[in-house]
């Protein structure tokens, strides 16, 4: 017979069990999710619609080294964006072995075409300047549309093609040039003790090795982006800039201390 008693007793194991699901809720959720990284868009000035934008950690690598040498070579958002919505369609976002005929790289470009050599165009960092210069040659080429723009780099058999990837590449050009901050996360990806050298990576990809220590909020978020983004192949696992932290277990960026304008980055150590 049901009583006052028995309706304590189930109000009480009612309590007990949503309680306990709200405490395992942050486990549960990050056990179901999927490794990788996403880049948010800017909310949408008339509707405040955000998007986001999935990516693998290699992808998100390469994005960031496409970024960083847009930013060394002091070429603006736009061509960063043109850049960001070319490899997408050119390879993917991956560093391809071959392709047609000749192509190679990020960019598929082709050595008989004087991109450079085949080693060359394999290497992430000489494939982006060259595509910036590329493009910076070309006449006219801030006023036209992103898609007209890699065009004239490419000259692709499917000039249209590069439409489709534009709102992907504004939202991670946003991020990675810091305009954006906290935009780019990574989540759940393996990280070890690197033998990628930071000092020589950042060096050669930002134009310098000093990371850690004040920044403009443009700068520092840039930086961070650029962390975040890399932190699989350089063995980071924590990033703090202006009173907010990723992890990588956490994948995301909370508030855990005042607004400073500094930069701080821990690393998996090295295997003794």
């Amino acid at each position: 017979m049901w009583n006052a008693r028995n309706g304590l007793i189930a109000l009480g194991v009612v309590v007990v069990l949503v309680v306990a699901s709200v405490a395992a809720w942050p486990f549960i959720r990050n056990l179901g999710a999927t490794p990788g990284c996403a880049v948010t868009a800017v909310a949408d000035p008339v509707s405040g619609a955000t998007g986001s934008f999935p990516l693998s950690g290699e992808q998100a690598d390469n994005a960031a080294t496409i970024a960083a040498i847009g930013i060394q070579e002091g070429m603006p958002d736009h061509a960063i964006t043109i850049a960001l919505a070319t490899a997408p369609q050119e390879s993917g976002l991956h560093n391809l072995p071959g392709g047609d005929r000749d192509s190679a790289g990020l960019f598929q470009q082709r050595p008989s075409q004087g991109w450079g050599t085949r080693a060359q165009v394999l290497d992430p960092v000489y494939a982006s300047t060259a595509f910036y210069q590329r493009l910076h040659a070309q006449p006219g080429w801030s006023e036209l549309s992103v898609t007209e723009a890699a065009q004239l780099v490419q000259r692709s058999a499917a000039p249209a093609a590069y439409a489709q990837w534009e709102p992907r590449a504004r939202a991670a050009a946003a991020a990675l040039t810091g305009e954006s901050p906290g935009a780019l996360t990574c989540r759940g990806l393996a990280i070890s003790p690197s033998s990628a050298d930071l000092v020589t990576t950042a060096a050669a990809e930002l134009g310098t090795a000093a990371l850690s220590g004040a920044h403009s909020v443009a700068r520092g978020w840039s930086i961070s982006s650029w962390l975040v983004a890399h932190a699989s192949r350089l063995g980071v696992d924590r990033v703090t800039f202006d009173g907010r932290t990723w992890t990588m277990d956490s994948g995301s960026w909370a508030q855990t201390g005042p607004a400073d304008g500094v930069l701080s980055l821990h690393r998996v150590p090295s295997a003794a």
